[in-house]
């Protein structure tokens, strides 16, 4: 933009209204008005990793995370099935693709096939809804390079120029905020398998820089500005490191100046050596699960099936993580501090498989009756317990509350926990879902043992796993 005129110069204004300069921008500008930010972060990772995380993600816990992308329609082995097929060529890929495929076959000609023609969102947002997550994260671009928007730096391969012809991330993005109380999150792969940019960087040694500025960053800065996403979840960083992506430059603008600098969350897959050291909450890897407590705030992410992010259809029941193990996962990561970030991965079509379906569904039904020992938690001084099994703990220091979760009903009724220091008349035991006080003794030499109540199984209140919830201990 060229400049225009030059203005005369104002007089400067009487000594009395510079003291009273400082009491008009007050009023001008309230209290959280853009204007009044104080913090403004540098492009560097000192300034950026001092950034406190928006409160909303630490509170939230769980969330779903959907892989969807042109991988869904050959649907076999993983969404890596490209590289493995073409790049690796691992002989599984190959005679997949000889036994069902015409020779000549490009992996480009799966994207009109790629129709999404059951996906409906109202339907996908009522399943998420009734998971009990509380954020979900779609992939926008994974490694293989189609948007699943009409990018204007992806021509011709995304999903609104092949296949679905679909903006597939605007119409979940509204039906997600309109009618659902989820955040609506964004993963976006930094580098592309086969792009020639990206491969033509990568020859010398990342010091050209083609790919991120004509590609990656745009994209980036397009999805924050059209679809103001609250988290954004970064990924695949090619080997090439955070210099190579401009990423502190992108994240300081996303915090100073993006239209969700107050509330987006980001993750810390940035540049090669960034994971689980820089950015806004720590991955470390995928099914991330330390089993104690970390002192900066992690995500589990992981998937339902255990083998694959994407929909597979030679996948048996026995691939899929069952209701009592996805809810120990969750647990165990709440009580250490993490949120669970579970992911499904829908069919080229659409659909969410009745498999996931009824992961979440069930995922929901048990949060419905222990949500309170999850939801807004903190951990407790103690994960778990150190001599009853498969037993954790998450607090709500404001309430005195403390809740010990079970996943093991003892056959005995009686419940030993070693962990909390209770005080006659001062203590009090419930079980989620049951409504009545438990009796409860002192035991030697510390901890409590709980009379449970005895239940039939159509009393009991949920399936997988009860909560206590303790007030009152120390």
């Amino acid at each position: 933009m060229a400049p225009g005129p030059a203005r005369p110069a104002s007089p400067l204004p009487p000594r009395r209204l510079l003291l009273l300069l400082p009491l008009l921008l007050l009023l001008l500008w309230p209290p959280g008005s853009p204007a009044r930010r104080a913090a403004r972060y540098d492009p560097t990772w000192e300034s950026l990793d001092a950034r406190p995380l928006p409160a909303w993600f630490d509170q939230a816990k769980f969330g779903i995370f959907i892989h969807w992308g042109v991988f869904a329609v050959p649907a076999f082995g993983s969404e890596w099935f490209w590289w493995y097929w073409q790049k690796e060529k691992r002989p599984q890929y190959v005679d997949f693709m000889n036994a069902n495929y015409p020779p000549g076959f490009n992996y480009e000609d799966f994207g009109p096939q790629f129709t999404a023609k059951f996906f409906n969102p109202i339907q996908w947002a009522a399943i998420l809804q009734a998971s009990g997550a509380k954020y979900v994260v779609l992939t926008s671009k994974h490694h293989e390079g189609f948007p699943l928007w009409g990018s204007e730096y992806s021509w011709n391969w995304n999903s609104v120029d092949v296949g679905p012809k679909r903006d597939i991330i605007r119409e979940l993005e509204m039906v997600i905020r309109k009618g659902t109380d989820l955040r609506f999150g964004l993963y976006y792969s930094l580098f592309e398998w086969f792009h020639p940019f990206f491969l033509q960087d990568k020859s010398t040694s990342f010091s050209k820089r083609q790919f991120p500025f004509s590609k990656a960053l745009p994209e980036l800065y397009e999805l924050v500005n059209q679809y103001q996403p609250d988290i954004l979840w970064s990924d695949g960083d090619g080997g090439a490191p955070d210099l190579y992506w401009n990423s502190t430059g992108f994240l300081a603008w996303l915090y100073n100046e993006s239209p969700v600098r107050d509330t987006v969350v980001t993750n810390d897959r940035w540049g090669a050596g960034c994971i689980c050291k820089h950015g806004g909450y720590y991955t470390c890897s995928d099914r991330f699960n330390p089993g104690h407590l970390l002192p900066h705030k992690w995500e589990n992410c992981m998937t339902i099936d255990k083998f694959s992010w994407g929909y597979r259809k030679e996948a048996w029941i026995g691939d899929y993580l069952t209701i009592e193990e996805l809810v120990k996962q969750l647990v165990e990561t709440v009580a250490c501090g993490g949120n669970l970030l579970m992911n499904i991965g829908p069919t080229s079509d659409g659909i969410i498989s009745v498999i996931f379906e009824e992961r979440l569904r069930q995922m929901g039904s048990w949060l419905k009756v222990n949500g309170k020992a999850i939801y807004e938690t903190s951990p407790w001084r103690s994960q778990n317990d150190t001599v009853t099994p498969d037993v954790w703990y998450t607090s709500k220091p404001k309430d005195k509350l403390v809740y010990a979760i079970f996943l093991k009903w003892p056959t005995s009724g009686q419940l030993f926990l070693d962990q909390p220091k209770a005080s006659m008349g001062a203590t009090e035991v419930n079980l989620l879902g049951h409504g009545q006080p438990l009796n409860w003794t002192l035991a030697k030499p510390s901890g409590i043992m709980v009379e449970l109540p005895q239940l039939s199984s159509d009393q009991m209140p949920c399936e997988w796993g009860w909560a206590l919830a303790l007030t009152n201990i120390t």
